[in-house]
């Protein structure tokens, strides 16, 4: 894990500065004050989680875990359930901490999905630099063939990226042709990874679903272990709104295996991630707090939880 005096840990406390400000905040100013510790503490407690978008399931269990510590410790001042809340929230997402690892296999298939307007797009584009900065061979799949401006997007970030094609057909084509014309060009061109850009207009419609359950299929015909990552992105402002479409990708695709959860920067509901983990138990990938390339990093959970309860 990075140093704290790093960039990127400062970037990271400016990026949650919104979520830490709401979270933090509260607490700070219910426990200010307090001469003990009570039931209505705790109720209060749970009301700033829920604030904070942990939602009411987890906020519930992390503050019946708190209830039973401080019983278990005598704990009879409010200062330390801060340190115990700390430990509570790193306790959930911990286990999830999971980068990306694409050496296993090559080529390294990865479908990438989530609806318009999360990030999608320049994610994969973000991915594509890291890859190709490190002397990967990586190729782009145009996938989202139903907007011309996403095919045009990921072009132009093929090209900032260094990747070595982006594979497209006309805009309104069959995304799994485009899947199946990639897989034949990374063999041919000795590629170390293919990312598939997949469309993202209404998760809950039949037919995208559909489209993305056939260009899965096309792609574990040509390699039968792949695709080797399914990585939903999600835009962290939306709160709840994330982990319902999570939940919904998850079960149409039936494995979606990693998260990146992005635009941190931008919202106080930085607390999400805590159910989208409760709940799903899929390993978040990726957070982005900014829109520079070097602003995407792999989820470290010590360092999330440092950001969230410190000031840079």
């Amino acid at each position: 894990m990075e140093s704290k005096s790093t960039g990127w840990f400062q970037r990271l406390c400016q990026g949650l500065s919104k979520t830490h400000t709401t979270f933090m905040g509260g607490i700070e100013r219910l426990l200010r004050g307090r001469a003990g510790v009570d039931e209505e503490l705790f109720e209060e407690l749970e009301e700033v989680l829920i604030l904070a978008d942990l939602g009411y399931q987890t906020a519930h269990e992390v503050v019946e875990r708190l209830r039973e510590a401080a019983r278990r410790q005598k704990i009879n001042e409010p200062g330390p359930l801060r340190s115990l809340l700390r430990s509570e929230l790193l306790e959930i997402v911990k286990p999830f901490q999971s980068p990306l690892e694409i050496s296993a296999h090559s080529p390294f298939i990865m479908m990438v999905l989530g609806v318009n307007g999360v990030g999608k797009t320049t994610t994969i584009g973000k991915l594509a630099a890291r890859y190709s900065r490190q002397g990967k061979k990586v190729l782009l799949a145009a996938g989202d063939t139903f907007r011309a401006a996403a095919i045009e997007q990921l072009e132009i970030w093929g090209q900032r990226a260094g990747c070595s094609g982006v594979i497209k057909h006309r805009s309104g084509s069959d995304p799994s042709a485009v899947v199946y014309d990639s897989i034949q060009a990374a063999r041919s061109r000795h590629m170390d990874l293919v990312i598939i850009d997949t469309a993202g207009r209404l998760h809950t419609k039949d037919h995208l679903v559909a489209e993305l359950q056939k260009m899965k299929r096309v792609i574990s015909k040509e390699l039968p272990e792949a695709p080797h990552e399914i990585l939903l992105v999600l835009d962290a402002t939306t709160g709840q709104n994330a982990l319902q479409q999570a939940k919904q990708f998850n079960e149409a695709l039936e494995g979606i295996t990693g998260l990146a959860l992005t635009k941190l920067d931008g919202t106080a509901k930085g607390g999400i991630i805590f159910s989208i983990v409760r709940e799903l138990a899929i390993p978040i990938r990726l957070i982005g707090v900014g829109e520079g390339i070097e602003d995407l990093r792999d989820f470290e959970a010590e360092e999330f939880i440092a950001a969230l309860f410190e000031t840079a």
